[in-house]
């Protein structure tokens, strides 16, 4: 029975040992070379504008946004980092009911980036169109890692949806 067992552990040491040999023969023969600098150079494309030329306009609020719709995608896309509920303690966002019509950065003890707080203003369904489409955008320097809710019909859910948290 321990002849056995020698024979099976020494077939696996050996099968290792000339993996391990075979690792080392390969990497000496075929050995990377990767340059100091790359062969292609990648250059931005520049984008051509117009002096006084508006950026991209934002597109207009949908009408008819559904508040039922609007919950369902809030619990998708916005769940995670906010809270709906009235009283309910913030997350990595602010709780925001009663969001629409309020001030921006208006919760105490929430801490909010230097740019939301200097845009000043109300939330109102046009400004939070424009911020829902693309945060960053909207806010220069927000703390807000999301790309946005670029489906009008989506983005007009939504807003119909904070619309009805008073």
């Amino acid at each position: 029975m321990s002849l056995e067992f020698n024979k099976i552990a020494g077939a696996v040491l050996a099968a290792g040992l000339g993996a391990m040999l075979i690792g080392k023969v390969a990497g000496a023969l075929v050995h990377p070379h990767f340059p100091e600098h790359p062969h292609i150079a990648v250059q931005e494309a520049a984008v051509e504008t117009k002096p006084g030329a508006a950026p991209a306009a934002i597109p207009p609020l949908a009408p008819g946004g559904d508040a039922a719709a609007g919950k369902v995608a809030f619990e998708k896309k916005c769940a995670t980092c906010h809270t709906p509920d009235k009283g309910a303690a913030n997350k990595v966002g602010p709780n925001l009911f009663g969001i629409v019509g309020n001030k921006r950065a208006h919760l105490e003890g929430f801490a909010y980036s230097a740019g939301m707080q200097a845009k000043g203003g109300q939330w109102d369904n046009d400004s939070l169109n424009e911020f829902l489409y693309k945060p960053a955008a909207y806010v220069k320097g927000t703390k807000m890692a999301f790309a946005g809710l670029s489906n009008d019909k989506e983005r007009a859910d939504v807003i119909a949806f904070l619309n009805s948290l008073k």
